[in-house]
Protein backbone atom coordinates (compact mmCIF):
# COMPACT_ATOMS: atom_id res chain seq x y z
CA UNK A 1 0.00 0.00 0.00
CA UNK A 2 1.42 3.26 -1.17
CA UNK A 3 1.20 6.69 1.30
CA UNK A 4 0.27 9.72 -0.43
CA UNK A 5 3.04 12.72 0.15
CA UNK A 6 2.11 15.79 1.11
CA UNK A 7 4.30 18.61 -0.10
CA UNK A 8 3.95 20.87 2.49
CA UNK A 9 4.99 18.57 5.27
CA UNK A 10 8.07 16.86 2.82
CA UNK A 11 9.55 20.58 2.65
CA UNK A 12 9.25 20.94 6.53
CA UNK A 13 11.35 17.44 6.58
CA UNK A 14 13.50 18.74 4.25
CA UNK A 15 14.04 22.14 6.12
CA UNK A 16 14.42 20.91 9.15
CA UNK A 17 17.72 19.09 8.36
CA UNK A 18 20.71 20.79 8.46
CA UNK A 19 22.36 20.28 4.69
CA UNK A 20 25.04 22.87 4.89
CA UNK A 21 27.77 23.14 2.59
CA UNK A 22 30.62 24.86 3.08
CA UNK A 23 34.41 25.02 2.47
CA UNK A 24 34.74 25.69 6.04
CA UNK A 25 34.76 22.44 7.99
CA UNK A 26 33.46 24.12 10.41
CA UNK A 27 29.58 24.72 8.76
CA UNK A 28 30.20 21.80 6.72
CA UNK A 29 27.57 19.45 6.82
CA UNK A 30 26.68 15.78 5.26
CA UNK A 31 22.81 15.84 3.55
CA UNK A 32 22.84 11.96 4.16
CA UNK A 33 20.08 12.71 7.29
CA UNK A 34 17.84 14.44 4.16
CA UNK A 35 17.92 12.30 1.60
CA UNK A 36 17.19 9.31 3.87
CA UNK A 37 14.85 11.05 5.30
CA UNK A 38 13.30 11.90 1.52
CA UNK A 39 13.82 8.89 0.48
CA UNK A 40 11.92 7.26 3.56
CA UNK A 41 9.03 8.96 2.17
CA UNK A 42 9.58 7.94 -1.89
CA UNK A 43 10.10 4.67 -0.87
CA UNK A 44 6.55 4.43 0.93
CA UNK A 45 5.25 6.20 -1.79
CA UNK A 46 5.98 3.70 -4.47
CA UNK A 47 9.35 5.00 -5.94
CA UNK A 48 12.65 2.96 -6.31
CA UNK A 49 15.11 4.70 -4.82
CA UNK A 50 19.00 4.97 -4.90
CA UNK A 51 21.34 6.07 -3.10
CA UNK A 52 24.94 6.64 -3.86
CA UNK A 53 27.84 8.37 -1.41
CA UNK A 54 29.83 11.04 -2.66
CA UNK A 55 33.82 8.91 -2.99
CA UNK A 56 35.17 9.66 0.39
CA UNK A 57 32.36 11.34 1.46
CA UNK A 58 29.78 8.79 3.28
CA UNK A 59 27.79 11.68 4.83
CA UNK A 60 26.82 13.00 1.57
CA UNK A 61 24.60 11.31 -0.97
CA UNK A 62 22.91 12.05 -4.39
CA UNK A 63 19.60 10.37 -4.21
CA UNK A 64 17.44 8.78 -7.07
CA UNK A 65 14.03 7.94 -7.14
CA UNK A 66 12.25 6.72 -9.97
CA UNK A 67 8.52 5.68 -10.96
CA UNK A 68 7.32 3.93 -14.16
CA UNK A 69 10.06 1.47 -15.68
CA UNK A 70 13.47 0.67 -15.53
CA UNK A 71 16.64 2.63 -15.86
CA UNK A 72 17.18 1.94 -19.75
CA UNK A 73 13.58 2.83 -20.43
CA UNK A 74 14.32 6.25 -18.57
CA UNK A 75 17.94 6.80 -20.04
CA UNK A 76 15.82 6.93 -23.09
CA UNK A 77 13.51 9.15 -23.07
CA UNK A 78 12.23 9.16 -19.11
CA UNK A 79 11.84 12.73 -17.28
CA UNK A 80 14.14 14.08 -14.77
CA UNK A 81 12.83 16.22 -12.06
CA UNK A 82 16.27 17.58 -10.75
CA UNK A 83 17.47 19.46 -7.75
CA UNK A 84 20.03 20.04 -4.70
CA UNK A 85 19.49 19.32 -1.29
CA UNK A 86 22.29 21.42 0.68
CA UNK A 87 22.25 25.07 1.48
CA UNK A 88 24.75 27.58 2.08
CA UNK A 89 25.70 28.42 5.70
CA UNK A 90 22.99 30.95 7.35
CA UNK A 91 23.74 34.18 9.15
CA UNK A 92 22.69 33.35 12.78
CA UNK A 93 20.93 36.19 14.42
CA UNK A 94 19.36 37.46 11.63
CA UNK A 95 16.45 35.43 11.04
CA UNK A 96 13.12 36.89 12.38
CA UNK A 97 11.93 32.90 13.12
CA UNK A 98 14.22 29.60 13.33
CA UNK A 99 15.90 28.50 9.63
CA UNK A 100 15.52 24.96 10.40
CA UNK A 101 11.32 25.08 11.04
CA UNK A 102 9.37 25.45 7.83
CA UNK A 103 7.08 29.11 8.91
CA UNK A 104 4.45 30.78 7.28
CA UNK A 105 3.83 34.09 7.50
CA UNK A 106 2.40 37.01 4.79
CA UNK A 107 1.83 34.21 2.50
CA UNK A 108 5.32 33.39 2.31
CA UNK A 109 6.90 30.06 3.36
CA UNK A 110 10.53 30.59 5.20
CA UNK A 111 13.45 28.61 5.93
CA UNK A 112 16.81 27.80 4.89
CA UNK A 113 16.69 26.58 1.25
CA UNK A 114 13.02 27.04 0.73
CA UNK A 115 13.73 28.73 -2.38
CA UNK A 116 17.50 27.09 -3.25
CA UNK A 117 16.19 25.31 -3.47
CA UNK A 118 14.35 22.48 -1.22
CA UNK A 119 10.94 24.02 -2.43
CA UNK A 120 11.28 22.64 -5.60
CA UNK A 121 12.58 18.92 -4.43
CA UNK A 122 9.03 18.58 -2.28
CA UNK A 123 6.87 19.96 -5.22
CA UNK A 124 8.72 17.35 -7.72
CA UNK A 125 8.31 14.49 -5.47
CA UNK A 126 4.11 15.52 -4.52
CA UNK A 127 3.90 16.31 -8.43
CA UNK A 128 5.34 12.77 -9.16
CA UNK A 129 3.33 10.61 -6.40
CA UNK A 130 0.38 11.45 -8.00
CA UNK A 131 1.74 9.00 -10.71
CA UNK A 132 2.56 6.33 -9.28
CA UNK A 133 0.70 3.32 -10.35
CA UNK A 134 -0.31 4.58 -13.21
CA UNK A 135 0.57 3.58 -16.91
CA UNK A 136 3.47 5.70 -18.21
CA UNK A 137 5.18 5.65 -21.86
CA UNK A 138 8.40 7.07 -19.76
CA UNK A 139 9.70 6.75 -16.56
CA UNK A 140 9.57 9.80 -14.36
CA UNK A 141 12.80 10.49 -11.86
CA UNK A 142 13.43 12.80 -8.78
CA UNK A 143 17.05 13.36 -8.42
CA UNK A 144 18.03 15.03 -5.55
CA UNK A 145 21.94 15.56 -5.60
CA UNK A 146 24.47 17.14 -2.93
CA UNK A 147 26.94 19.24 -2.18
CA UNK A 148 25.95 21.81 -5.46
CA UNK A 149 26.78 24.92 -2.92
CA UNK A 150 30.05 24.05 -2.36
CA UNK A 151 32.02 22.59 -5.17
CA UNK A 152 28.65 20.80 -7.26
CA UNK A 153 30.87 17.40 -6.23
CA UNK A 154 27.31 15.58 -6.84
CA UNK A 155 26.48 16.31 -10.28
CA UNK A 156 30.35 15.68 -10.78
CA UNK A 157 29.81 12.03 -9.41
CA UNK A 158 26.92 11.27 -11.07
CA UNK A 159 28.79 12.35 -14.65
CA UNK A 160 31.98 10.20 -13.32
CA UNK A 161 29.94 7.30 -12.62
CA UNK A 162 29.76 4.05 -15.40
CA UNK A 163 25.55 3.82 -15.52
CA UNK A 164 22.77 5.29 -17.91
CA UNK A 165 22.15 8.89 -17.62
CA UNK A 166 18.72 9.20 -15.35
CA UNK A 167 16.67 10.19 -18.26
CA UNK A 168 16.33 12.46 -21.99
CA UNK A 169 14.61 15.42 -20.65
CA UNK A 170 16.19 17.30 -17.35
CA UNK A 171 14.08 20.06 -15.41
CA UNK A 172 16.49 21.81 -12.64
CA UNK A 173 14.40 23.68 -10.51
CA UNK A 174 16.69 25.98 -9.15
CA UNK A 175 15.29 29.59 -8.34
CA UNK A 176 13.97 31.71 -11.77
CA UNK A 177 10.62 33.31 -10.97
CA UNK A 178 9.49 30.23 -13.01
CA UNK A 179 11.13 31.79 -16.23
CA UNK A 180 12.92 28.84 -18.41
CA UNK A 181 16.41 29.57 -18.60
CA UNK A 182 18.54 27.82 -21.35
CA UNK A 183 21.57 29.49 -20.60
CA UNK A 184 23.78 30.41 -17.76
CA UNK A 185 27.58 31.67 -17.75
CA UNK A 186 30.69 29.40 -16.11
CA UNK A 187 32.49 29.87 -13.57
CA UNK A 188 35.77 29.94 -12.37
CA UNK A 189 37.07 30.96 -8.90
CA UNK A 190 40.80 31.62 -8.59
CA UNK A 191 43.50 32.08 -5.88
CA UNK A 192 46.68 34.35 -7.05
CA UNK A 193 49.28 34.26 -4.23
CA UNK A 194 52.35 36.58 -4.28
CA UNK A 195 55.76 35.42 -2.71
CA UNK A 196 58.42 37.92 -1.70
CA UNK A 197 60.81 38.32 1.32
CA UNK A 198 60.30 40.77 4.97
CA UNK A 199 62.26 42.77 6.25
CA UNK A 200 62.00 46.21 7.98
CA UNK A 201 60.61 49.20 6.28
CA UNK A 202 62.77 52.07 6.37
CA UNK A 203 64.90 50.31 3.60
CA UNK A 204 62.82 48.18 0.52
CA UNK A 205 66.27 46.22 -0.66
CA UNK A 206 65.93 44.93 3.13
CA UNK A 207 63.19 42.11 1.26
CA UNK A 208 60.88 41.87 -1.82
CA UNK A 209 57.29 43.44 -1.39
CA UNK A 210 54.67 40.41 -1.91
CA UNK A 211 51.67 43.61 -2.24
CA UNK A 212 53.43 45.83 -4.99
CA UNK A 213 54.04 42.18 -6.79
CA UNK A 214 50.35 41.88 -6.30
CA UNK A 215 49.71 45.64 -7.41
CA UNK A 216 51.25 44.11 -11.26
CA UNK A 217 48.94 41.15 -10.50
CA UNK A 218 45.72 42.74 -10.30
CA UNK A 219 47.04 45.19 -13.57
CA UNK A 220 47.43 42.04 -15.55
CA UNK A 221 43.86 41.38 -14.26
CA UNK A 222 42.63 44.64 -14.99
CA UNK A 223 43.66 44.41 -18.58
CA UNK A 224 42.59 40.75 -18.83
CA UNK A 225 38.64 42.00 -17.53
CA UNK A 226 38.78 44.71 -19.89
CA UNK A 227 39.54 42.70 -23.15
CA UNK A 228 36.54 40.16 -21.64
CA UNK A 229 34.62 43.04 -21.53
CA UNK A 230 34.74 44.24 -24.61
CA UNK A 231 35.24 41.31 -27.07
CA UNK A 232 32.60 38.94 -26.98
CA UNK A 233 28.69 40.29 -25.83
CA UNK A 234 25.90 38.16 -25.65
CA UNK A 235 22.78 40.36 -25.52
CA UNK A 236 20.28 38.34 -23.93
CA UNK A 237 22.35 37.71 -20.49
CA UNK A 238 21.75 40.30 -17.60
CA UNK A 239 25.67 40.77 -17.70
CA UNK A 240 25.86 40.75 -21.62
CA UNK A 241 29.67 39.60 -21.08
CA UNK A 242 32.21 37.93 -19.32
CA UNK A 243 33.05 39.86 -15.61
CA UNK A 244 35.94 39.22 -13.33
CA UNK A 245 35.47 40.62 -9.78
CA UNK A 246 38.42 40.45 -6.81
CA UNK A 247 36.73 39.47 -3.35
CA UNK A 248 39.32 38.95 -1.28
CA UNK A 249 42.95 40.17 -0.73
CA UNK A 250 45.10 39.37 2.07
CA UNK A 251 48.95 40.95 2.38
CA UNK A 252 51.07 41.91 4.76
CA UNK A 253 50.84 42.17 9.14
CA UNK A 254 52.47 45.43 9.94
CA UNK A 255 53.23 48.71 8.45
CA UNK A 256 56.53 48.65 9.44
CA UNK A 257 57.50 45.56 7.72
CA UNK A 258 57.86 44.77 4.11
CA UNK A 259 54.96 41.86 3.24
CA UNK A 260 56.42 38.58 2.46
CA UNK A 261 52.80 37.45 1.19
CA UNK A 262 50.19 38.52 -0.20
CA UNK A 263 46.50 36.54 -1.72
CA UNK A 264 44.28 37.21 -3.74
CA UNK A 265 41.09 35.33 -4.47
CA UNK A 266 38.99 36.18 -7.60
CA UNK A 267 35.42 35.16 -9.39
CA UNK A 268 35.42 34.98 -13.43
CA UNK A 269 32.18 34.21 -14.86
CA UNK A 270 32.28 33.22 -18.64
CA UNK A 271 30.21 32.91 -21.57
CA UNK A 272 28.95 29.35 -23.58
CA UNK A 273 31.72 28.93 -26.11
CA UNK A 274 34.80 29.90 -23.77
CA UNK A 275 36.49 26.69 -22.11
CA UNK A 276 37.76 26.69 -18.33
CA UNK A 277 41.08 25.47 -19.33
CA UNK A 278 41.77 28.07 -21.72
CA UNK A 279 40.36 30.96 -20.12
CA UNK A 280 42.54 29.51 -16.50
CA UNK A 281 45.94 29.55 -19.33
CA UNK A 282 45.45 32.84 -20.51
CA UNK A 283 44.71 34.42 -16.99
CA UNK A 284 48.06 32.34 -15.62
CA UNK A 285 50.13 33.32 -18.50
CA UNK A 286 49.17 37.24 -18.35
CA UNK A 287 50.07 37.21 -14.04
CA UNK A 288 53.24 35.53 -14.78
CA UNK A 289 54.36 37.63 -17.13
CA UNK A 290 53.23 40.80 -15.51
CA UNK A 291 55.75 39.69 -12.62
CA UNK A 292 58.50 38.60 -14.89
CA UNK A 293 61.38 40.56 -13.75
CA UNK A 294 60.16 40.96 -10.18
CA UNK A 295 61.80 40.01 -7.36
CA UNK A 296 58.46 37.82 -6.22
CA UNK A 297 57.56 34.81 -7.30
CA UNK A 298 53.94 33.53 -7.85
CA UNK A 299 51.50 30.67 -7.34
CA UNK A 300 48.42 30.75 -9.45
CA UNK A 301 46.10 27.97 -8.59
CA UNK A 302 42.03 26.99 -8.58
CA UNK A 303 39.72 27.21 -5.50
CA UNK A 304 37.55 24.68 -7.35
CA UNK A 305 38.00 22.76 -10.85
CA UNK A 306 35.36 24.77 -12.45
CA UNK A 307 31.81 24.70 -13.46
CA UNK A 308 31.39 24.97 -17.35
CA UNK A 309 29.16 27.50 -18.96
CA UNK A 310 26.01 25.85 -19.92
CA UNK A 311 23.53 25.59 -23.22
CA UNK A 312 20.61 23.75 -24.34
CA UNK A 313 19.30 24.26 -27.75
CA UNK A 314 16.59 26.66 -27.81
CA UNK A 315 14.68 24.24 -29.72
CA UNK A 316 14.82 20.90 -27.51
CA UNK A 317 12.02 19.49 -26.79
CA UNK A 318 12.17 20.75 -23.55
CA UNK A 319 12.94 24.09 -23.42
CA UNK A 320 10.11 24.55 -26.02
CA UNK A 321 7.37 23.01 -23.61
CA UNK A 322 8.23 24.83 -20.66
CA UNK A 323 7.96 28.09 -22.71
CA UNK A 324 4.89 26.98 -23.29
CA UNK A 325 4.04 26.35 -19.88
CA UNK A 326 5.09 29.10 -18.71
CA UNK A 327 3.95 31.59 -21.03
CA UNK A 328 7.50 33.03 -21.05
CA UNK A 329 10.42 32.75 -23.59
CA UNK A 330 13.54 30.86 -22.46
CA UNK A 331 16.63 33.17 -21.42
CA UNK A 332 20.08 33.38 -20.05
CA UNK A 333 21.49 34.35 -16.27
CA UNK A 334 24.90 34.93 -14.92
CA UNK A 335 24.77 32.28 -11.97
CA UNK A 336 25.57 28.78 -12.33
CA UNK A 337 23.82 25.44 -11.72
CA UNK A 338 24.29 21.83 -12.20
CA UNK A 339 23.21 21.79 -15.79
CA UNK A 340 26.05 21.82 -17.86
CA UNK A 341 27.02 18.50 -16.08
CA UNK A 342 23.88 17.38 -16.97
CA UNK A 343 23.95 17.59 -20.40
CA UNK A 344 27.33 16.50 -20.35
CA UNK A 345 25.29 13.40 -19.43
CA UNK A 346 23.29 13.52 -22.75
CA UNK A 347 19.95 15.10 -21.48
CA UNK A 348 18.56 18.16 -22.44
CA UNK A 349 18.20 20.24 -19.48
CA UNK A 350 16.42 23.59 -19.01
CA UNK A 351 16.79 25.58 -15.56
CA UNK A 352 12.79 26.60 -13.94
CA UNK A 353 12.07 27.21 -10.59
CA UNK A 354 9.72 28.74 -8.25
CA UNK A 355 12.14 30.47 -6.34
CA UNK A 356 13.45 34.07 -6.94
CA UNK A 357 17.70 34.28 -6.85
CA UNK A 358 17.74 37.24 -4.92
CA UNK A 359 15.69 35.22 -2.00
CA UNK A 360 18.91 33.18 -2.01
CA UNK A 361 21.32 33.17 0.31
CA UNK A 362 19.52 35.42 2.11
CA UNK A 363 18.48 35.91 6.06
CA UNK A 364 14.82 34.84 6.15
CA UNK A 365 14.70 33.01 3.12
CA UNK A 366 11.01 32.57 1.67
CA UNK A 367 9.19 30.99 -1.07
CA UNK A 368 5.92 33.49 -1.67
CA UNK A 369 2.50 30.59 -1.68
CA UNK A 370 1.43 32.24 -5.03
CA UNK A 371 4.20 30.28 -6.49
CA UNK A 372 2.68 27.13 -5.68
CA UNK A 373 -0.25 26.30 -7.86
CA UNK A 374 1.92 27.65 -10.73
CA UNK A 375 4.78 25.22 -10.36
CA UNK A 376 2.50 22.40 -9.85
CA UNK A 377 0.98 23.25 -13.33
CA UNK A 378 3.91 23.16 -14.77
CA UNK A 379 5.35 20.06 -13.49
CA UNK A 380 1.88 18.42 -14.36
CA UNK A 381 2.21 19.49 -17.89
CA UNK A 382 5.85 18.51 -18.24
CA UNK A 383 4.61 15.09 -16.54
CA UNK A 384 1.77 14.83 -19.11
CA UNK A 385 3.65 15.83 -22.53
CA UNK A 386 6.79 13.69 -21.73
CA UNK A 387 5.67 10.96 -19.78
CA UNK A 388 1.96 10.24 -20.53
CA UNK A 389 0.65 11.21 -24.10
Amino acid sequence: MTQHLDWRETLAALIAENSISSGDATFDHGNRGAAEGLAERLDGAGFDCDMQPLPGRDDKVNLSARIGGSAEAAAEHGLVLAGHIDTVPYDAGRWTSDPFVLTERDDKLYGLGVTDMKGFVALAADAAAEYVGRELKAPITLLASADEECGMDGARALLDRDAPRPGRHCLIGEPTGLTPIHRHKGILLESIITHGASGHSSNPAHGANAIDAMHRAISAIHALRDELTGTANEADFPVPHATISIGAIHGGDSANRIPAECRLDMDLRFLPGMTIDGLRDELYARIRKALAGSDCSVTCRALFTGTPAFETAADAAIVKACEQLSGKAAGAVDFGTEGSFYNQMGMESVILGPGDIAQAHQPDEYLGLERIEPTQRILHGLIGQFCLD
